[in-house]
């Protein structure tokens, strides 16, 4: 079993940065690939971008691409989402996530361990 736990969530004016972190502990594995999505009330959960254990590789769903990027530290197995620019539509509940296989894949239905989730509230 794979543990995640997200921090670093919280409240930030629009304009503002803030970076989210994803412990990884349990069966980990370098062929994993961790992603991040977020989840807006009443909105379906939404891809952010994933990176890939190993290589490094990363993706992101095209309306994040320029104020969010994705690294990680294999000797903390931790990954951090960096936000930038941040606007109040970026609001949500944003998750971990970690699957085998592709770093290409953006549907939640295929990964297969969650962390509980961090808030991100954008208000002035």
């Amino acid at each position: 079993q794979v543990q995640l736990v997200e921090s670093g969530g919280g409240l930030v004016h629009p304009g503002g940065s803030l970076r989210l972190a994803c412990a990884a502990s349990g069966r980990t594995s370098s062929n994993y690939v961790m992603g991040w999505f977020r989840q807006a009330p009443g909105q379906e959960r939404e891809f952010v971008g994933a990176v890939s254990w190993s290589s490094g590789s990363t993706n992101y769903a095209d309306s994040m691409k320029g104020r969010f990027t994705i690294s990680k530290d294999n000797a903390k197995n931790t990954v951090y989402l960096q936000m930038n620019s941040l606007k109040p539509e970026d609001t949500a509940v944003y998750y971990c996530a970690a699957r085998w296989g592709s770093v290409g894949v953006q549907s939640s239905q295929l990964y297969q361990h969650w962390g509980q989730g961090t808030q991100v509230t954008v208000s002035s």
